[in-house]
């Protein structure tokens, strides 16, 4: 019989080690839910030291359009997950600190399309660096064996976690369920603003 206190773990193939409870998936997930909070820390301070301050919203922004050049203002806000009023005045901002620029569509006159100026890829340039180099000094204080342990970990999860959300097409996850986005509400202007605003 199994017994209550120890699971065999199943992480491979001829791995019986016996683990322990708090090595389960809801334990494991609080102190995921701790570690990316002070990553978060981290790169919130990596991020107000760079050339030029930004929110984590701002920097969502704008890594959004890094990744999707050319998108309108409905598919901004869509892509993070806010109101068009919303979305809107976050890009009159970031437009007025010269980090993004709007030009009308080649084809659809009506439409406008947001695209990074240079100095907006030179600001998620100096933010990525310093955010790189905050979690290096973090990961040279690591033993390699740990190092190595995290690296398999992570791509076991990113590949669990692909396998879980719903595809880019809208269908649902493998196992039928709906996921919604977040719905809180939340205003992506709040914080710091680069042109002096609230």
């Amino acid at each position: 019989m199994e017994s209550d206190r120890f699971v065999t773990d199943l992480g491979g193939p001829g791995d019986h080690r016996a683990r322990r409870p708090g090595d389960g998936p809801e334990a494991v997930a609080a102190q995921i839910a701790d570690a990316v909070e002070s990553l978060t820390a981290l790169w919130s301070i990596a991020a107000q030291e760079a050339s030029l301050r930004l929110s984590l919203h701002q920097l969502r922004a704008l890594r959004t359009l890094e990744a999707a050049p050319g998108l309108n203002l409905t598919a901004l806000a869509d892509q993070l997950d806010i109101g068009l009023p919303t979305a809107s005045r976050l890009c009159d901002r970031l437009a007025a600190a010269g980090l993004l620029e709007r030009a009308p569509h080649p084809d659809t006159r009506r439409e406008v399309q947001l695209w990074l100026t240079s100095h907006g890829r030179h600001v998620l340039g100096d933010v990525a660096g310093r955010r790189a180099q905050a979690l290096a000094r973090t990961l040279a204080a690591m033993e390699p064996g740990e190092r190595v342990a995290l690296s398999r970990g992570l791509r076991g999860f990113l590949a669990a976690r692909d396998a879980y959300i719903p595809r880019a097409d809208g269908a649902d996850r493998a196992d039928g369920a709906d996921v919604a986005g977040p719905t809180d509400g939340t205003d992506p202007t709040d914080g710091t603003d680069p042109t002096g605003g609230p």
